[in-house]
C-alpha cells in the first residue's frame, strides 16, 4: 500500500476543547459544516467557502461544554447538536435554533453523553443515567470513573444496549439498570466508537481506545463478548483520545482514524484479514481531542478535520487539491493569498486590541485602587503507569507556551530520557536527610505547549512528586501540581489472578470499617477508586509491571486478606497498613502465612531481566576500549564475532543503557529487599549479610543465588 499524501491546513482558533467536542454535520449539498464547542461555553457551527471561514451560528453558555453528540430521529440524518454544560443538556438544530434545555439535576457535572433517537444517555464521573423523552428511565452507580458512553444502533440491534468505558480497564455492557456483563480490555478505555460508524455487519461491533495507546475491536454478543483484534502500542505513542471511521483512501472501505494525547494523528487501512495497516501519521504539538472525516473545503475532496486541546481546528487535505489550484509567481494559490490577507487582517485587529488592553493595564496598575490579579490558566495533565517499561509518564499541556517546569520529590525517583522531549534539564543539589531527593528544572524552547516526562519510582518508598509549571505570560505566575508516589506504585490493576502459583498470605483483623480499609488500600496502591465499592465485600487484583508478580486484595468490615507470590509485596503492605491503622488508633491482629517456594519463583521472574542488564553493562564497558582499538587498527578481523557485534551495535547498546539508568541497581535492590523480607518474617535480621549477597550478584549465577537464599539466615 502507498502512503497517503496529505497536507495540513488550519481553519480556526477556539477556546480549550474537551474530548469529542468537534463533529462534522451530515452532508447538506456539496459540503459539510463543522460544529465545535469549547470550555468557554461557546458552541459554533461554521463552513468553508473559498478558503474562508463562514459562520453559521454561535451560541454561548455560562459553563464550559464538556461533551457533544449528534442526534436525530431513528433511521434519519443525525443533524441535531446535543451538548452538555454542567448538569444541563442543550440541543440545537443545524441552523442554530435552541429546541431543548434539559436540566438532569445530576449531583455531578455531565462528562460525556450519547443520543440514540429519543434516548439520552448521560454520565458524570461515576453516575450513569438514561432518559427516554427526557424522563428518567434507568440509573447505575459505577465503581470507577466513566470515561465514555455509547449505545448500539437501535435500527440494527433490537434491544437498547448502552456501553460504558470505565477507568478500571473494563467496558460495562448494560441492559436497563442492570449490568449484563463486563469486558476486560488491556488498558483504561478513554473513547468508544461504533465500527464502520454503524456497528459493523450486525450492528454490535465497537472500537475502543485506551490511555496507554492501544486500540481494539470487540463484538457485543447477547451472552458475552468476542474480541476481534487488538492493535498494540509498539512505538509507545500517547493514549487514544478519539476515533473515527472514514474512507480517506477512496477504496470503498472505511479507514481507521486515531487522535492521540501526544499529538499524533494516524490513519490505518484494513488488509484482507481485516487487520489494521498503517497509512499516514502526523505529529502536532498538542493533544488531539477530536478527529472526523468528511468533505468540508471542496466538493469531491475528502479530508480529515482535527481539533486540539488548545482549540486549533485544522484539516488534512489531499495534496492533489492543493496542487490543482493555480499559483502565482511566488508559488501561492489564489485561496492561499486570500487566506494570507484574512490572517493579516486578524493580526492587525489583535495588535490593536493588545495595545488597547496594555494601555488600560498600565493605567490601572499605577492607580491608587489597583489590585494585582494573578492570570489563571488551565493545565491538561496526566500521570500514567506504563506496563511496557514500568515507568510513569507525566504529560503537561497548556494553551500558552511553557517557560519552565520544576520537579521536586521527597522520595527517590529516576528521570528517564524521552525522545520527544526537547527541553533542557538541569539538576540541583539535594539534601536527602531533609526529605528532598530530587530537584530538577526543565527549560522549554519557545512555543512549547506540551511537555512529556518519564519517571520511575521505587516500591516501598512513598511520598509526593511536586511539579511547578510556569508559562510564558505576564505577570509571571506558576501553578503547583502534586502527584502521589504510592508504596506499591509499580502495580497495575488487572482482572485475572493465577491461584495455581504458590502464594504468601497476610490477614488483618480489627475494628475497622470497609471504608477505612478501602482508604488504606487506596493509599497503598494506584488505580483504586476513591470511593469504596457497593456491597459488603471489596476485591481488587494487581500485577507488578516490573516483575509480573501478582497481588489479590479482598476485604470486608473487620477483615482484610492479601495474597501475593512476592514476599516483599506482603512486607510493604504489612508495614503500610499497620502504620495507617496506628494513625487511626485502630488495633490490628496480624497473621501471615509465608510460603518458602515463592522465593525461587520470584527470583526466576527477576532472572531474565538481571541477566540482560548484567550482559548489557558488560558490553557497554567494553565499547570504549573496542573503539580505541578500531582507531588504531585497520583490520579487526582478529576480533571474536561477539566483540565485532558489540562494535556494530555500539550506538544501540549505549542508547538502551542511557534510557534505563540505575536499572541494574534497581534489580539488585529488589533481590536484597526480598532476602531481608524473607528472614524478617522469621524474626531474623540479616542486614549484616547483604555485602555477601552483593558479591554473589556480582558473580551472578541463578542456582548459586537460590542456594544462598536457602542456606543463609
Amino acid at each position: 500500500m502507498m502512503e497517503l499524501d496529505l497536507q495540513r491546513v488550519d481553519y480556526l482558533q477556539v477556546g480549550i476543547t474537551s474530548n469529542g467536542t468537534m463533529k462534522l454535520l451530515p452532508l447538506a449539498g456539496k459540503l459539510q459544516k463543522i460544529a465545535v464547542a469549547d470550555n468557554n461555553g461557546a458552541l459554533q457551527v461554521f463552513g468553508m467557502k473559498k478558503g474562508e471561514v463562514q459562520s453559521v451560528f454561535k451560541s454561548q453558555s455560562p459553563n464550559k461544554i464538556t461533551s457533544m453528540a449528534l442526534g436525530g430521529q431513528a433511521s434519519a440524518q443525525r443533524d441535531r447538536i446535543f451538548v452538555s454544560t454542567g448538569a444541563e443538556v442543550k440541543a440545537y438544530t443545524k441552523k442554530g435554533k435552541n429546541f431543548l434545555n434539559f436540566n438532569t439535576n445530576l449531583s455531578e457535572p455531565i462528562q460525556t453523553l450519547a443520543v440514540e433517537g429519543s434516548e439520552l444517555f448521560v454520565c458524570g464521573n461515576f453516575v450513569y443515567n438514561h432518559y427516554h423523552d427526557c424522563k428518567d428511565t434507568n440509573y447505575m452507580l459505577c465503581g470507577d470513573k466513566i470515561n465514555d458512553v455509547l449505545c448500539l444502533p437501535t435500527e440494527r440491534v433490537q434491544d437498547l444496549i448502552p456501553i460504558l468505558a470505565c477507568q478500571d480497564r473494563v467496558l460495562r455492557v448494560l441492559q436497563g439498570s442492570e449490568l449484563l456483563y463486563e469486558i476486560e480490555v488491556p488498558g483504561p478505555p478513554m473513547c468508544l466508537q461504533l465500527a464502520q460508524n454503524n456497528g459493523g455487519d450486525e450492528g454490535n461491533e465497537v472500537l475502543y481506545g485506551t490511555s496507554d495507546g492501544r486500540v481494539g475491536l470487540v463484538q457485543i454478543g447477547k451472552l458475552g463478548p468476542t474480541h476481534k483484534w487488538e492493535m498494540p502500542n509498539e512505538k509507545r505513542n500517547g493514549g487514544i483520545l478519539c476515533i473515527d471511521n472514514f474512507d480517506i483512501t477512496s477504496d470503498g472501505t472505511l479507514d481507521l482514524i486515531l487522535g492521540r494525547d501526544d499529538g499524533q494523528v494516524e490513519i490505518y487501512s484494513f488488509d484482507e484479514a481485516d487487520e489494521p495497516v498503517f497509512r499516514f501519521g502526523h505529529t502536532c504539538a498538542e493533544s488531539v481531542t477530536s478527529v472526523q472525516g468528511g468533505v468540508v473545503s471542496a466538493a469531491g475532496y475528502e479530508e480529515i478535520v482535527c481539533a486540539t486541546y488548545a482549540g486549533k481546528i485544522f484539516s488534512f487535505l489531499p495534496d492533489r487539491l492543493l496542487q490543482s489550484q493555480t499559483k502565482n509567481k511566488y508559488g501561492c494559490t489564489k485561496l492561499g493569498m486570500l487566506r494570507i490577507q484574512t490572517l493579516r487582517g486578524e493580526l492587525d485587529s489583535l495588535t490593536t486590541k493588545v495595545t488597547s488592553e496594555r494601555e488600560k493595564y498600565q493605567q490601572s496598575a499605577y492607580s491608587k485602587t489597583a489590585v494585582s490579579a494573578i492570570p489563571l490558566f488551565n493545565i491538561n495533565d496526566k500521570f500514567v503507569l506504563n506496563r511496557e517499561d514500568a515507568s510513569y509518564t507525566l504529560s503537561l499541556e497548556l494553551q500558552m507556551p511553557i517557560d519552565n517546569v520544576l520537579l521536586q520529590s521527597d522520595v527517590p525517583v529516576d528521570l528517564l530520557d524521552v525522545e520527544k522531549n526537547s527541553a533542557v534539564v538541569s539538576f540541583s543539589a539535594c539534601s536527602p536527610e531533609e526529605g528532598n531527593y530530587l530537584l530538577a528544572t526543565y527549560r522549554c524552547q519557545a512555543n512549547t505547549t506540551r511537555l512529556e516526562l518519564k519517571i520511575r519510582s521505587i516500591e516501598g518508598q512513598h511520598g509526593t512528586l511536586q511539579v511547578y509549571i510556569t508559562p510564558r505570560i505576564q505577570p509571571k505566575t506558576c501553578q503547583l501540581k502534586c502527584y502521589p508516589i504510592k508504596p506499591l506504585s509499580l502495580h497495575q490493576r488487572t482482572h485475572t489472578f493465577d491461584d495455581n502459583r504458590p502464594l504468601n498470605m497476610l490477614k488483618l483483623t480489627g475494628s475497622f470499617s470497609l471504608a477505612e480499609m478501602h482508604s488504606w488500600v487506596c493509599f497503598s496502591l494506584p488505580e483504586v477508586p476513591e470511593r469504596p465499592p457497593a456491597g459488603d465485600l471489596a476485591s481488587f487484583q494487581f500485577v507488578s509491571t516490573f516483575l509480573n508478580t501478582q497481588l489479590d486484595c479482598t476485604y470486608r468490615k473487620g477483615e482484610g486478606i492479601f495474597r501475593s507470590d512476592n514476599i516483599s509485596t506482603i512486607s510493604i503492605l504489612k508495614d503500610v497498613l499497620s502504620k495507617e491503622a496506628t494513625n487511626k488508633k485502630i488495633r490490628l491482629d496480624i497473621n501471615y502465612d509465608i510460603q518458602e517456594e515463592t522465593i525461587p519463583t520470584t527470583l526466576a521472574l527477576i532472572h531474565p531481566r538481571l541477566e540482560h542488564q548484567l550482559l548489557l553493562a558488560k558490553k557497554v564497558q567494553l565499547i570504549e576500549a573496542l573503539k580505541e582499538l578500531q582507531v588504531n587498527e585497520s583490520d579487526l578481523s582478529f576480533l571474536s564475532p561477539e566483540y565485532q557485534q558489540i562494535l556494530e551495535q555500539a550506538d544501540k547498546l549505549q542508547a538502551e543503557f542511557k534510557r534505563q539508568p540505575c536499572h541494574l541497581e534497581r534489580l539488585y535492590g529488589m533481590i536484597t529487599d526480598l532476602y531481608i523480607d524473607k528472614f524478617k518474617f522469621k524474626g531474623q535480621n540479616v542486614r549484616g549479610k547483604v555485602p555477601t549477597l552483593l558479591e554473589v550478584l556480582d558473580n551472578y549465577d541463578f542456582n548459586t543465588l537460590c542456594q544462598f537464599f536457602e542456606v543463609q539466615g
